[in-house]
């Protein structure tokens, strides 16, 4: 069987760290800087990182429609710490055009600056939680001026949360998470990604 390709947005953030996680779950990372870039993939991350700098850059190139178009072809997208704040339908505290992928609003910065920084589990899941909830079980999470999301609407699913606060949710196809799951050697969300992607 083809490897699969999972792309990265390569303008700022954790790309390196991203890729290193794909290889542990047998994908291969594609670096995605153009829309053509988006016609090799399978799969699509949005990296964590500073996601003004990322914004701008995703208007410098011309990706937001593109970007927008591929996850409406159903293909299976994740956006980590600054990654989910661009697929919220909109941003709080010093807000940032978004993609509007997900219906939520990404408040920025919620947990405080680069020193309030933090590891945790998340909570035990939820009578009647899913599969890929129970499957993400005590999967670690690294805070690193994290967002926060709320105001999620009906169609968003709860599928980790520290504190009761939602930190990994998911809307179709599209995955958006507060924490850096590419930090440390638990690629579970990575397989994830990996195995959502439609057949070919």
């Amino acid at each position: 069987m083809t490897q699969p390709r999972v792309g990265i947005l390569a303008i700022q953030g954790d790309v390196d760290a991203h890729a290193q996680a794909l290889a542990r779950v047998g994908a291969t990372a594609v670096p995605v800087l153009a829309e053509k870039h988006l016609g090799e993939i399978d799969a699509l991350i949005l990296p964590g990182g500073e996601s003004t700098t990322i914004a701008k850059g995703l208007d410098r190139l011309g990706l937001y429609e593109p970007l927008r178009a591929f996850a409406e072809s159903g293909r299976p997208v994740l956006g980590t710490c600054a990654g989910a704040i661009l697929l919220a339908r909109e941003s709080e505290n010093h807000p940032v055009r978004t993609l509007g992928l997900i219906d939520a609003v990404a408040l920025r910065n919620a947990y405080g600056t680069q020193v309030d920084s933090f590891a945790a589990e998340p909570d035990p899941p939820a009578a009647g939680a899913g599969e890929t909830a129970r499957e993400l079980a005590g999967l670690r999470c690294i805070f690193i001026r994290a967002p926060r999301l709320g105001q999620l609407g009906p169609g968003v699913e709860v599928l980790l949360r520290v504190d009761a606060e939602p930190v990994l949710v998911r809307e179709g196809n599209i995955y958006a998470c507060t924490f850096h799951p590419e930090l440390g050697e638990d690629a579970r969300l990575h397989g994830l990604l990996v195995a959502a992607r439609p057949a070919a």
